[in-house]
């Protein structure tokens, strides 16, 4: 009977995480199963969450425990929607709070959920919804890697079409890939401010030189990914992405509240954001007219992760690194004496504004981003 209850509709559900993640989780589930009712987000410390997501509420696991009987407990579903590097230890955390029904929301949960829910909404097109064609695209994406970085568990499971390239190369000793930023054009000893930003810079000045246009030029696909974050392709995904002529795949957007604004006024000072809107004048007046709207809407594309025809990842690096060489120009303090990655997070927000302001004219998918552990 108790097994019954719990893959039943009455149990209570909840989700534990608070960040755009789980805020996604929640929106997907909310217009998928609208008969669920989801009570609460769960946290281990509330620290700088919100305290009500979407209209309900977030609560500490041991505030949401405290006075719950053990049949309360097991009549409660947990659904754990954070990075899955962490998710073993919040298994831990909910068993030893009493809470045995839980599961992880993986990758490939993820990646199913996000496709039913933008499917469903005709919005953000899920690469994995196009019909699979018959042409493998010619794929670069290079990861960008820093001396840094924690070791991974599966660090030697990259896919064949993955490249590493060690960032901040100029600022360190220590050699950890064959590539690196500080090779040919490049502006890798910025890597302190533009974080993974100086490997899309190097790709923009070493790998996408070339303006001629051909048959195989149209099936040349470059990108950028991270050291844990990288897109999660099978050869169907590949072969989708010539025959439906993708221009760009970019990860799911992640809902923020009230607003990406709000978002990143966490990492960036009010002054960082009035001196880019001043470049975007300048530089890109109809971006800028757009660039209010874009800030006050909910998604956000994460991570600076992209893969894009190869005239097309040009395009977009001719327009990017002229605007935030400009900001870093006028930075108070200026840039060079700066080192907290506000050029990598102005990065995201400019990479949404970019491809948000031209949905229209590109054709633009979107893909999972795999968190490597």
């Amino acid at each position: 009977m108790d097994s019954e209850r719990r893959k039943g509709i009455n149990m209570d559900l909840v989700i534990y995480g608070a960040q755009g993640y789980a805020l996604g989780a929640y929106e997907a589930l909310r217009t998928l199963y609208p008969k669920r009712v989801i009570s609460c987000f769960l946290v281990t410390e509330m620290g700088n969450n919100a305290s009500i997501l979407n209209g309900i509420p977030v609560r500490e696991i041991a505030v949401f425990a405290k006075d719950m009987t053990t049949d309360d407990k097991q009549n409660v579903e947990v659904l754990i929607a954070t990075p899955e590097n962490v998710q073993p230890e919040i298994e831990e955390t909910l068993e030893n709070f009493g809470f045995p029904c839980h599961r992880r929301l993986n990758a490939a949960r993820w990646d199913e959920l996000m496709k039913l829910f933008h499917v469903r909404l005709g919005r953000f097109l899920p690469l994995s919804a196009l019909p699979v064609g018959y042409n493998m695209p010619f794929t670069r994406i290079y990861v960008a890697k820093s001396h840094v970085d924690r070791p991974l568990r599966n660090a030697g499971c990259l896919p064949e079409y993955a490249f590493p390239v060690q960032v901040g190369a100029d600022c360190c000793n220590m050699k950890i890939a064959d590539l690196m930023d500080n090779r040919g054009d490049n502006i890798s000893q910025k890597n302190p401010n533009y974080s993974e930003l100086t490997a899309l810079y190097w790709v923009w000045k070493n790998k996408l030189v070339s303006d001629a246009v051909s048959e195989r030029g149209n099936r040349q696909y470059y990108g950028l990914a991270q050291y844990r974050r990288m897109f999660d392709f099978n050869d169907d995904d590949l072969l989708r992405i010539v025959d439906n002529d993708v221009d760009v795949v970019l990860p799911y957007p992640l809902p923020y509240e009230p607003d990406i604004h709000a978002h990143h006024e966490r990492y960036l000072a009010e002054r960082d954001w009035n001196t880019l809107l001043s470049v975007l004048k300048e530089q890109q007046p109809e971006y800028a007219e757009a660039f209010t709207g874009i800030l006050k809407q909910r998604y956000l594309y994460n991570y600076n992760v992209i893969l894009a025809k190869k005239k097309v990842l040009k395009e977009y690096c001719e327009w990017l690194f002229p605007i935030l060489a400009e900001v870093e120009e006028r930075s108070t303090p200026k840039g060079c004496d700066r080192h907290d990655r506000y050029i990598g997070y102005m990065g995201e927000t400019l990479e949404t504004l970019f491809f948000m302001k031209n949905a229209d004219r590109l054709n633009i998918v979107h893909a999972q981003c795999r968190l490597l552990v």
